[in-house]
């Protein structure tokens, strides 16, 4: 919708982007440098297909939203009702599919890591949205949403998106970057549900965890491997000897398949390995398939965002607090999917890729218009 809206508005989208291409040309380049990067494998590598183009090309033209809410400068609390009946919707699904169909691992209509992944992103931004709503009844609605989402990601049994929990707690409970003890109470309170969750036994975090404990220690007394966390370690054990043998551009992942079952058949790695489809971890998936520039490509789109949030937060705090929700908000965002691909890759599916990107752009849109009120 924004990309076809774009072209009918291109005069002021583009205006609108120069007036502001100062604070914004990292993160453009980032999402840029990317594509580009992707484009350059698939014209010279022969086994590449054009299915490699398609979610770094998606990720780039997310641009047409920063432009689209610079011209249109669309309510933020759009946003955040938005989240809220998001959270509140991806609970219902999950509590049905677990509860009513008696699912193990309930996902909604995806991946159960990814959609357990993106309850809980959604979650802290409802928990954001405490910020601007703090009138009334109404505040009870982004509490509401926020352990809303919680919930949902407990109801997947995901265990991965929790490690989010630990960053995103330090920078949420620390006073000179967020003001106002009814947000850090909400993250307190947040993080004491997700510690009690591990004490009741219908959400099964209790089996995850001791799952977890038993898998690690298996593949490391050379016993079984064809486990959750022992597949994740020998994958990761491969894609280091991958990085090794190719560290300057990787090979294509359309080859890594054939390069792990080599590894097998050597005795080097488990047969554990061979369905599955990545690395599962972030930043190996894009050192063993695009080298040390494949890497730079992933990290940067990382990097820039989080430089762009965190300098707008230390704006927010000296003379623009119109930029506070959004700024924490995107730097809650990246700081999520980094702790996500560290036990996943988050940027596989195309689904995770365009909420990310699309939510990168629209709140660098909401930072800037906030910005630029203040000077009005």
């Amino acid at each position: 919708m924004f990309l076809f809206i774009a072209p009918f508005m291109w005069r002021d989208c583009r205006a609108a982007l120069a007036r502001h291409w100062h604070e914004s040309r990292w993160v453009v380049f980032a999402f840029m440098f990317n594509f580009c990067f992707a484009l350059l494998c698939y014209v010279v590598r022969p086994e590449a297909t054009a299915n490699n183009l398609e979610k770094p090309l998606r990720m780039f033209l997310a641009v047409t939203v920063l432009m689209l809410v610079l011209v249109a400068r669309p309510p933020r609390r759009a946003l955040w009702w938005g989240v809220i009946a998001g959270t509140l919707a991806a609970l219902a699904l999950v509590a049905y599919q677990r509860l009513g169909q008696h699912i193990d691992r309930p996902g909604g209509l995806i991946n159960p890591i990814t959609f357990g992944d993106l309850s809980l992103c959604m979650a802290l931004l409802a928990v954001v949205a405490t910020i601007d709503i703090q009138r009334g009844w109404r505040m009870a609605w982004p509490v509401l949403g926020a352990l809303a989402g919680i919930a949902a990601a407990l109801f997947t049994g995901t265990r991965g998106a929790l490690v989010a929990l630990l960053p995103v707690g330090l920078v949420l409970l620390q006073a000179r970057l967020v003001p106002g003890r009814r947000v850090r109470a909400l993250v307190a309170a947040g993080l004491l549900i997700c510690g009690s969750a591990y004490f009741v036994p219908s959400l099964g975090m209790q089996d995850r965890v001791a799952e977890g404990v038993d898998d690690v220690r298996a593949w490391s007394d050379g016993g079984s491997k064809d486990t959750s966390l022992g597949i994740r370690l020998e994958l990761w054990k491969g894609a280091v000897m991958l990085i090794q043998e190719h560290p300057l551009f990787g090979i294509d992942a359309n080859l890594t398949h054939g390069e792990l079952r080599r590894y097998v058949q050597q005795g080097l790695l488990d047969r554990a390995v061979l369905p599955m489809p990545h690395m599962h971890n972030d930043g190996l998936q894009a050192f063993a398939t695009g080298g040390i520039v494949g890497f730079a490509a992933w990290f940067s789109l990382l990097a820039a965002p989080f430089a762009f949030f965190w300098r707008a937060l230390g704006q927010a705090r000296a003379s623009a607090p119109q930029q506070l929700a959004p700024a924490l908000a995107g730097l809650l965002v990246v700081l999520c999917y980094f702790s996500f691909g560290l036990t996943e890759v988050i940027f596989w599916s195309v689904k995770g890729s365009m909420f990310y990107a699309f939510m990168v752009f629209l709140l660098m849109g909401y930072c800037l218009n906030a910005k630029e009120s203040i000077g009005k």
